[in-house]
């Protein structure tokens, strides 16, 4: 095969791969569209739900707002954050379909396991951020300097900040996923992943610091988990190394 066959070959195999991504992202962008408008017929009730972390520190309970699409916006807001937990699945098949083509075939059975292991894991961050790291970070940052001075919170501001958390999180409970996956696709392999321990650690660190608010606590109670999840992450790699050899000898005694 000529040297310019073979860069036509790869062009193509990198235009397929684009096209893919291209198809998946559209379609996961019309599942979330979607799914952002069946729960703004529940945004009221969400709304409640959302503000109860923050609510005991507030002035009569309520967040307040400077302008009149203010309310508005932040319906739409808690409408889309809340179509991307519910349609979690379903973007994550999306997610797999991408990856699917560069695994084994056996491999390609995990699917169902990859997506609700991937939802289990989305929503177990987010509901760890609201039920445990919010209401620590309130507790300091609301009686950070005394109680003289007295909070007036918008619902833009608050609402940034409780997304942001929620998805951090969610995002970051994936780790173990996305290590699996990448040893399933062999761009990382158990003893990589043990010995790069102590760097991975450190980048965690890191992230758990930029994402969480600015005190040692929640930075602490996001790296826990993060390093838990990262040594899950190296657990799962090295069982399917195993099963991958295991079928290697078996193909070659056949």
């Amino acid at each position: 095969m000529g040297a310019s066959e073979e860069l036509d070959q790869k062009a193509q195999s990198l235009y397929e791969h684009l096209g893919e991504l291209r198809f998946r992202l559209v379609r996961m962008v019309w599942i979330l569209l979607i799914a952002t408008g069946i729960c703004y017929h529940f945004s009221e009730q969400v709304f409640d739900y959302i503000r109860a972390p923050i609510a005991p520190y507030l002035p009569g309970g309520g967040l307040i707002y400077t302008g009149p699409l203010d309310k508005f916006i932040a319906h739409i807001k808690i409408s889309f954050v809340c179509g991307i937990l519910i349609s979690c699945p379903l973007w994550l098949y999306q997610v797999w379909k991408f990856v699917a083509p560069g695994l084994y075939q056996k491999e390609k059975k995990y699917s169902m396991g990859f997506i609700f292991a991937g939802s289990i894991l989305f929503i177990l961050g987010a509901a760890f951020s609201y039920y445990v790291v919010l209401p620590m970070a309130f507790h300091f940052l609301m009686n950070y300097g005394g109680t003289v001075d007295k909070p007036m919170i918008s619902i833009e501001q608050y609402l940034g900040f409780f997304t942001q958390m929620c998805l951090m999180f969610g995002v970051s409970f994936e780790l173990p996923l996305v290590i699996s996956i990448m040893g399933m696709m062999g761009l990382v392999s158990q003893k990589f992943l043990k010995e790069k321990r102590r760097y991975a650690i450190m980048g965690l660190a890191v992230a758990a610091a930029i994402i969480t608010p600015p005190d040692l606590m929640s930075m602490v109670m996001m790296l826990i988990p993060m390093v838990l999840l990262y040594e899950i992450g190296v657990i799962m790699v090295g069982i399917f190394e195993r099963k991958r050899e295991a079928q290697f000898r078996q193909n070659e005694r056949e």
